[in-house]
């Protein structure tokens, strides 16, 4: 078997690679990644290591993706911030995160190859979790039991959450991907599977400002710097909850195994309730385990896509596979600050403030 996996030098990517290798020793996986992102050179040694074949690629270029033999192709490439593009300078965004798709899938199709393609909760309309109703604890929103709407569960957001209004430009071309992934599948009678991801973490992760959260603060706790609670009153109550990537990396191995249980579905793939976490609690937990204290700094600002709130309901893919979340919050903190305590010097200019 050979599996193609674009963005395979990045966060996900990466770990997807070296994972499958050891999942399937005899498979050829090839990684493809256009190297954008600083930090996403570091892996590269990780994956020779690991046996895995790279190649550098751009999925905005169709003439990279000519490939033969292939039997899956993973599309882990996207511009991934959900602020991408409000500036105006929306070519990049596009072009990669709908026009890759588009070349991935043309690449698929020509093989004959299944497609697994790794969507986000971004498709689901911001707006709408504006108008929830929550009470707020000390360190956190919590959803009201009040709060109604199709597709909202005790549990969380379900696949039936409305995907209509506003959703941020990087949501909305992740969504227009997932429609033609639909349409391929139909049409070509590909092997396809969406994984809707919520918030993933865990070391090798290159956090920004704008993404990637969960390693940028365990970094500023470390190697120093400022950290903002924008928006919400500047308190930092915002909630979000997150997966480790080796969780999700378990799941897409339960769905190479068994493609046909999951063909042409979408999913939603997260840390859930359990899996949650505010900017506040976040913040108390990477003081305990570097033992260092930062001021964090209210900022009152309102941007487009802010989320006062989103937990992932797991009950679909759940009930399939009997897949669940591992690793806890602590444990997900605990690794990141782990990888990055080994790689000081490797990593303390990735994570520069000049740099983030």
């Amino acid at each position: 078997m050979s599996i193609i996996v674009t963005g395979g030098a990045g966060f996900v990517g990466s770990s997807l690679c070296i994972r499958l290798k050891q999942a399937f020793p005899k498979c050829k996986i090839i990684a493809l990644d256009n190297l954008k992102r600083r930090g996403s050179e570091l892996n590269l040694s990780r994956l020779v290591s690991a046996g895995i074949y790279f190649q550098h690629a751009d999925v905005r270029c169709s003439e990279d993706l000519i490939f033969k033999d292939v039997d899956w192709v993973i599309e882990c490439s996207a511009e991934p911030s959900a602020l991408s593009g409000v500036n105006g300078d929306t070519g990049y965004l596009i072009n990669t995160n709908l026009m890759g798709t588009y070349n991935c899938l043309e690449m698929a199709r020509k093989n004959k190859a299944g497609f697994l393609f790794l969507s986000t909760s971004r498709v689901y309309p911001y707006k709408s979790f504006e108008h929830l109703d929550y009470h707020i604890s000390n360190t956190r929103f919590n959803l009201s039991p009040n709060s109604e709407a199709i597709g909202l569960t005790h549990k969380g957001v379900s696949e039936e959450f409305s995907t209509q209004g506003p959703k941020t430009l990087y949501g909305a071309s992740k969504l227009a991907s997932e429609l033609l992934i639909t349409e391929y599948s139909q049409n070509f009678d590909l092997r396809t599977i969406v994984n809707r991801c919520g918030v993933l973490a865990g070391p090798w992760q290159m956090g920004k400002v704008d993404q990637g959260f969960m390693a940028l603060w365990m970094a500023r706790h470390l190697f120093g710097g400022n950290l903002s609670y924008i928006n919400y009153g500047g308190k930092g109550l915002q909630l979000r909850d997150v997966l480790h990537v080796q969780d999700l990396v378990d799941l897409v191995i339960i769905q190479l195994s068994t493609p046909e249980l999951y063909k042409g579905q979408t999913f939603n793939v997260g840390g859930g309730l359990s899996g949650s976490i505010s900017l506040c609690e976040l913040t108390s937990i990477c003081s305990d385990i570097t033992g260092n204290t930062l001021e964090i700094i209210p900022n009152l600002d309102v941007r487009p896509g802010d989320l006062p709130w989103y937990v992932t309901d797991t009950s679909r893919i759940e009930a399939i596979s009997g897949w669940r979340p591992k690793k806890s919050v602590n444990q997900i903190l605990e690794d990141i600050y782990e990888w990055l305590d080994e790689n000081r010097d490797l990593l303390a200019p990735i994570f520069s403030p000049k740099v983030s």
